[in-house]
């Protein structure tokens, strides 16, 4: 545009372009150029397609045909079995009376002429029991009444098991529920000192026993 401008220059006595006029023109070719540029860039822009990947197809295997079944072994050889009749003894053959079995041979036969002896069980036997039977009189009976007791005034009424040999002694008094200590040692005293049973018995066996008694403690009023 310079070179133009240059060969273009004016003659002297002719009419020099307008500088305004100049700016218009370079406007133009700028305009041009941008317009051709922008229509460049909006091109589509030619793409390559990426190539096409193939991958490898296995092989499809060979079937192997089904074995076939085996051949049915041949069986046995049926053979018609034969009957052999064998002779039956005449009917009307008996034995000898010789071979026969004797009555002692076989035992009693039960039928007429015959007795049978029923067993009778024995009936069971039950043992005859006796319990013990209380031998101190009425006067030895009542066990001295503790002192400490007195003192207080107390009274107790004891439940007791007494257990009595073969002799007929008490040898073991325990108590049957609750019982005041010092009531329970002088009873126990007593008894084991004084009181003598008539043992029991089994078949006329003497043999241990135990019995429960109730024994009082009670304040003359």
């Amino acid at each position: 545009m310079l070179a133009y401008a240059a060969a273009n220059r004016p003659v002297a006595g002719q009419r020099q372009s307008s500088p305004h006029a100049l700016l218009v023109i370079a406007t133009v070719h700028i305009a041009a150029i941008a317009a051709l540029m922008s229509a460049k860039m909006d091109l589509p822009i030619n793409l390559r397609e990426p190539p096409i990947k193939l991958f490898p197809v296995p092989p499809q295997p060979v079937l192997q045909p089904l074995p076939s079944p085996p051949k049915p072994m041949p069986g046995p050889t049926v053979i018609d079995r034969i009957e052999t009749q064998i002779p039956l003894p005449p009917i009307n053959e008996a034995p000898a009376l010789d071979d026969a079995p004797t009555i002692d041979q076989i035992g009693p036969i039960a039928g007429a002429g015959a007795m049978v002896t029923p067993v009778i069980p024995k009936p069971e036997i039950t043992p005859v029991r006796r319990d013990a039977r209380l031998l101190t009189p009425a006067s030895q009976l009542k066990p001295a009444y503790p002192a400490s007791k007195l003192l207080t005034e107390e009274e107790a009424t004891l439940t007791l098991r007494l257990t009595i040999n073969e002799q007929g002694r008490v040898v073991a008094v325990e108590p049957v529920g609750r019982a005041d200590r010092t009531f329970l040692e002088a009873a126990r005293r007593h008894l084991m000192a004084r009181w003598r049973y008539q043992p029991a018995t089994t078949d006329g066996q003497a043999v241990s026993s135990s019995l429960t008694i109730t024994l009082k403690f009670m304040l003359d009023g």
